[in-house]
């Protein structure tokens, strides 16, 4: 596990579960998602597909941005914007997204991420833009 965070709480997303991407680490601007490959992630020419890598990064950055209430459950927010570099592909072994918040305001904020393999190739890189949802005031 990594240092960003003691415990981890549930990704509570239901995409990233039925793909098998597990959140090993959120907190303090930080994130970090992981997918073990299996034939089901891979495109046609045997290599993971575009979208799960798109996936992986979306969610990395996105949940690098968010609060952690004293319940330890996650804050919400929507990606505004997206750009991705497809560096390598990857078609066997474990994927790690890692994400940092690079700049945040009170509503948006900016993160980046790389997707590196197990051997330590870079994948893929991303930086986006996210807005935090308002907290929902209880009836």
């Amino acid at each position: 596990m990594t240092p960003f965070a003691a415990t981890v709480p549930p990704a509570d997303n239901p995409l990233l579960d039925y793909l098998g991407i597990r959140l090993a680490s959120v907190g303090d601007g930080h994130c970090v998602f992981e997918l073990d490959l299996e034939p089901r992630h891979l495109n046609r020419q045997g290599s993971v597909q575009g979208g799960v890598i798109a996936t992986m990064l979306d969610a990395a950055c996105g949940y690098a941005g968010l609060p952690v209430g004293p319940d330890g459950a996650l804050g919400h927010a929507a990606t505004a914007m997206l750009s991705i570099s497809y560096l390598s592909k990857a078609s066997a072994g474990r994927l790690r997204a890692m994400a940092s918040v690079t700049r945040a305001g009170n509503s948006l904020y900016f993160a980046s991420a790389q997707l590196t393999s197990d051997a330590g190739v870079l994948i893929a890189t991303a930086q986006g833009t996210f807005k935090r949802a308002r907290p929902r005031l209880e009836n």
